[in-house]
């Protein structure tokens, strides 16, 4: 009864939600992750509105660690992980009345997004695991008649094209110029979805900063700060947007 307080959205929960990630960021054996993935099946089942509803971060924290399990070395930690994100995807669309998987959606091209620059995933096992998802939207029988398989084959297919994108990335690792140019157009891919350009900014102001590039990295952090004031502007929390960075840089137009 604690943890459904506030629609899951308390300290509580986010305390217990914090020890079930602790499982996944901390190295385990096969064997203890099989029970790890059985107990966070529990939860998401027991627990939605942790997840879909209000804030995102539990959602986003979650994603980014299953992502990062289904590019794990063991194929049985691949394949379970596969398994537990269809099952995240199909409770989010089960949740919204079988409209849609946006938060999940938004979260996962996020995740991937983020875990590309600090892990470098993308290869044949993570490939594997995208296949293996697919799969099993192709062959649920439950979610025949609805657009669900769909949704999880547009994901997939947007995911991959994330990752074509950061392989071209990683041919020209060595030539920084081309390597941002190559991230600023992915930045500007998601024009339309504000939180996955902010993190093709963060990402690229990252490249910026260890390449000694200060006052590049200091111009995307400004992007994302103005992104954020329009954002806020709209919502109707802040009165200037982005003109109230005009005074440090016209380029924020």
């Amino acid at each position: 009864r604690q943890l459904q307080q506030s629609d899951c959205q308390n300290t509580l929960m986010k305390k217990v939600f914090d020890t079930h990630m602790l499982f996944l960021q901390i190295n385990q054996s096969a064997a203890a992750l099989k029970h790890v993935f059985a107990a966070l099946r529990l939860f998401v089942a027991k627990f939605p509105s942790a997840f879909f509803q209000g804030q995102a971060d539990l959602c986003g924290s979650l994603c980014y660690e299953i992502l990062k399990c289904c590019n794990h070395r063991s194929h049985s930690t691949q394949t379970e992980a596969s398994a537990l994100l269809y099952f995240f995807m199909r409770k989010n669309f089960e949740f919204n009345k079988q409209k849609s998987i946006v938060r999940s959606h938004l979260q996962l091209i996020k995740a991937v997004s983020q875990l590309i620059a600090d892990a470098g995933i993308g290869g044949s096992r993570f490939q594997h695991s995208l296949a293996i998802i697919n799969n099993f939207a192709n062959g649920d029988k439950q979610m025949k008649n609805v657009n669900f398989p769909a949704e999880v084959k547009d994901l997939t297919k947007r995911i991959r094209t994330v990752l074509m994108a950061t392989a071209q990335m990683k041919e020209h690792e060595k030539d920084p110029e081309m390597l941002v140019d190559l991230q600023y157009s992915l930045a500007n891919s998601y024009a339309s979805t504000p939180e996955l350009r902010r993190t093709w900014l963060e990402s690229m102001a990252k490249i910026h900063a260890r390449n000694g590039d200060l006052s590049e990295a200091a111009m995307c952090y400004i992007h994302i700060a103005a992104l954020i004031a329009e954002y806020l502007k709209r919502k109707g929390l802040f009165s200037m947007g982005w003109p109230a960075f005009l005074s440090i840089t016209p380029n924020i137009k």
